[in-house]
């Protein structure tokens, strides 16, 4: 998080008449950083006027609307708008939600446990998380709550509706929930928790490969992935461990730090990840520092459309450096980043600034992570005509810039060969099996991309060592 140069400058938004609208936006222009930006958007005078218009409506609620308003929320609700209206990422956070956010990148938080979005004027599940109320309940990715406690979502801001799911550990909530191949709408009773989602999981598959989940990235994730995978090691013994299955499925994203400590833990050199903004001299650039926590160990990464913002960064750093083997479905595409920038006594803006790019260049924005060996979770996705859940889908959803010219430009190399053993991803098994068992999170054998994976990495261990590309 920054505090941008400006901001703390800015006087209380007042209005008492139509000047005073123009004059507060003045100041704040004077003092921050966005005095180059009138010249885009037509004259002074144009945004002078536009600022007029603001007031005149502002004060038109105030005074003529059916029931007395509160200035705070009206203004805060345009603001929202306001930021709401350039992507689906991009948003306004009072003080508590401000909080609530600096609490959920520390590990906890209060409510159900689903990670959410906003599509069509409604709340869509883009993952639940693990061992909390809504992943009890059976909510599942892509559902749309269209109801919370028999009251429609649709009007309500994304952060409105979040604060509505949100409460005291023991209160009960209704959720209406629409289901894509479900005629009728689903009802749910759940008690909020205190939720402390256990972010990395880990356990031995046949006490030779090393299966890593991560649910989150929060400021846990990477000391938890060091400690599980030593753990592991110690598990397996003196036979040693034959690869690591790192699970990104559904996992939502966070903290970008995170994305890039758990990329550094598995290379020894070379660029993780990039970003560049608005302007040129505002790219960054993070790269790997020496030291690989598995030993050389090959690794297959786990992702599909609930796999978003840092899981993408993890798979494709790993991806582009053949560092990891990716397998399973097309990851959400959200390849933008968002500074969350504190306004003194007022919350923060969560504002996209920039978009990232993996080490070969490659914008993941709308497009998502391709998998090296694509991998479906059961048969009936493949006769799914169209894609669904994903970054691409989304209102406003910001472009994916990979054809762009000019100086601010880099196109993506071509990713190196796999280079794996023969016959290895000849014997991968794309669909599952005819009369398969349905998949059940509590059974392992039945995860038809994790058996495909474990497979392959005994396959390797059998063939010849994989060759891994520099960059």
């Amino acid at each position: 998080m920054r505090d941008p140069a400006g901001v703390s400058s800015k006087p209380r938004f007042r209005l008492r008449a139509l000047a005073s609208v123009a004059a507060a936006f003045t100041a704040g222009a004077i003092a921050g950083p966005v005095v180059t930006a009138w010249a885009q958007d037509g004259s002074r005078a144009e945004t002078y006027r536009l600022l007029n218009l603001f007031g005149d409506v502002f004060e038109r609620v105030r005074a003529e609307y059916v029931e007395p308003v509160n200035d705070r929320e009206v203004i805060e609700n345009a603001i929202n708008g306001m930021l709401q209206g350039l992507d689906p990422h991009s948003s306004y956070m009072n003080l508590r939600n401000f909080r609530d956010m600096q609490v959920q990148t520390r590990g906890e938080f209060g409510g159900l446990g689903i990670e959410v979005s906003q599509e069509a004027g409604y709340v869509k599940v883009i993952s639940p998380i693990d061992e909390t109320p809504a992943a009890r309940a059976g909510v599942k990715p892509g559902d749309l709550i269209t109801h919370i406690n028999e009251k429609t979502t649709q009007g309500l801001t994304l952060q409105e509706a979040v604060e509505q799911m949100r409460g005291e550990r023991g209160t009960s909530i209704r959720l209406t929930i629409r289901r894509e191949g479900t005629a009728t709408p689903i009802e749910l009773s759940l008690t909020r928790e205190t939720i402390r989602p256990q972010v990395v999981r880990a356990r031995l598959e046949g006490n030779d490969i090393a299966y890593i989940r991560l649910t989150s990235f929060n400021e846990q994730t990477e000391v938890g992935l060091r400690r599980a995978l030593s753990n592991l090691r110690s598990q397996a013994g003196s036979n040693g461990l034959k690869g690591i299955v790192l699970d990104l499925r559904n996992n939502p994203g966070g903290l970008l730090d995170q994305a890039i400590q758990v990329s550094d833990d598995f290379l020894d050199q070379g660029e993780i990840v990039s970003t560049r903004a608005r302007r040129p001299e505002d790219a960054q650039r993070w790269n790997a520092r020496g030291g690989d926590i598995s030993a050389g160990l090959p690794v297959v990464v786990l992702v599909n459309a609930g796999s978003a913002s840092a899981s993408e960064i993890v798979a494709g750093a790993l991806q582009d450096h053949r560092r990891a083997i990716v397998m399973g479905v097309k990851s959400f595409g959200k390849g933008s980043v968002q500074t969350v920038m504190p306004l003194p006594g007022n919350g923060a803006i969560r504002l996209t600034t920039a978009r990232y790019y993996t080490p070969s260049g490659r914008s993941i924005q709308a497009t998502g992570i391709q998998p090296d060996i694509e991998v479906l979770a059961q048969r009936e996705d493949a006769q799914q005509n169209r894609e669904r859940d994903r970054e691409a889908d989304l209102n406003r959803a910001l472009r994916n810039d990979s054809s762009a010219t000019g100086a601010n430009a880099r196109p993506p190399a071509p990713l190196p060969p796999l280079n794996l053993p023969a016959g290895v991803v000849q014997a991968v098994q794309r669909l599952p099996a005819e009369g398969a068992p349905a998949f059940d999170p509590t059974k392992p054998e039945t995860d038809h991309q994790l058996q495909q994976a474990l497979g392959l990495l005994r396959n390797m261990a059998a063939g010849q060592p994989q060759r891994r590309a520099s960059r």
